[in-house]
């Protein structure tokens, strides 16, 4: 039976300004009322960025899909919730944005492109919540999502990134129509990502999730990434198992008590994470002396 306190986290970002509160809100959603949900929503936002030719020839470019792919995954992860759990001006908030504005910095990435992966992680936990949430996002966490990474974009000195909510939501979309194209670049890294996936299940389930993660892709990244449809049955199988969570935990959840932002007991390279390790310690390799000069950022 559903718990009185069902509610209570939902009713608590309700008294909350989504400006002002932003981080708290955000830490309230995503650490505790949905963190698995927030979790895969944001691997489908990463995802999602690599059916960009121009962000994807570089990802291909460093080899870190190739070569390194969990690493890749849990340092963007950590990262994150590095600067989510303690806050984008707190010590280990800012050291975790060094380590990130450091990578970026030296390669060449267009403002467009760095602006449309932040808008990612601002609307596809929203799209997922409204799909497969236990209950819909309040408008303050919709809104709190955007001021909060408004705020890390700007750390990350991201210029012209839109003033509103739905402004943003525009760019994100108007990005999409004009940039998700085929790319052999899109499609590699693509499978490296899927083979990612898949290798975290025993190898004779691997063929099942690789099928199963095809299902959960729209039309324009199954264009973009040259990859062939899931057979119909396979979302729908998908999505009744989110719904049917959903409504379990709707009826039976209890509110999470502590949060699991920064506490990663799951990622595979760095043991035991957070003890033992700072933000500094995370991040990829610098570039070889072989990478291509056309992504290099100059001196």
């Amino acid at each position: 039976m559903m718990s009185r306190r069902r509610y209570e986290l939902r009713d608590r970002i309700a008294g909350l300004d989504p400006e002002r509160d932003h981080l708290e809100i955000y830490q309230l959603s995503a650490g505790r009322e949905f963190p698995w949900d927030y979790t895969r929503a944001l691997e489908l936002a990463l995802f999602r960025t690599y059916c960009v030719p121009s962000i994807s020839a570089l990802l291909a470019a460093t080899g870190e899909f190739r070569d390194r792919p969990q690493k890749r995954y849990d340092d963007t992860a950590l990262l994150m919730a590095e600067i989510a759990a303690h806050g984008y001006d707190s010590p280990r908030g800012r050291e975790a944005l060094r380590v990130v504005n450091r990578a970026h910095g030296r390669f060449t990435i267009s403002d467009d492109d760095m602006r449309y992966v932040l808008s990612t992680f601002v609307f596809e936990p929203i799209a997922w919540l409204d799909r497969f949430g236990w209950r819909p996002p309040h408008e303050h966490e919709r809104l709190a999502a955007f001021h909060y990474y408004r705020e890390v974009g700007k750390r990350m000195g991201i210029p012209g990134i839109p003033a509103g909510y739905a402004a943003f939501a525009r760019f994100k979309q108007d990005y999409e129509d004009r940039h998700f194209v085929f790319s052999a670049t899109n499609q590699r890294v693509g499978e490296y990502t899927v083979g990612l996936f898949a290798a975290w299940f025993p190898a004779f389930l691997r063929p099942a999730v690789r099928l199963a993660v095809r299902g959960m892709l729209d039309e324009p990244m199954l264009r973009a990434f040259g990859f062939p449809a899931a057979p119909r049955w396979v979302g729908a199988a998908g999505e009744l198992g989110l719904r049917v969570r959903a409504l379990t935990l709707r009826w039976f959840g209890r509110p999470r008590r502590t949060s699991v932002l920064g506490v990663s007991s799951k990622n595979r390279t760095y043991p035991g994470y957070p003890a033992g390790y700072r933000p500094a310690d995370l991040g990829a390799q610098a570039p070889s002396a072989d990478f291509p000069a056309e992504h290099l950022r100059r001196p």
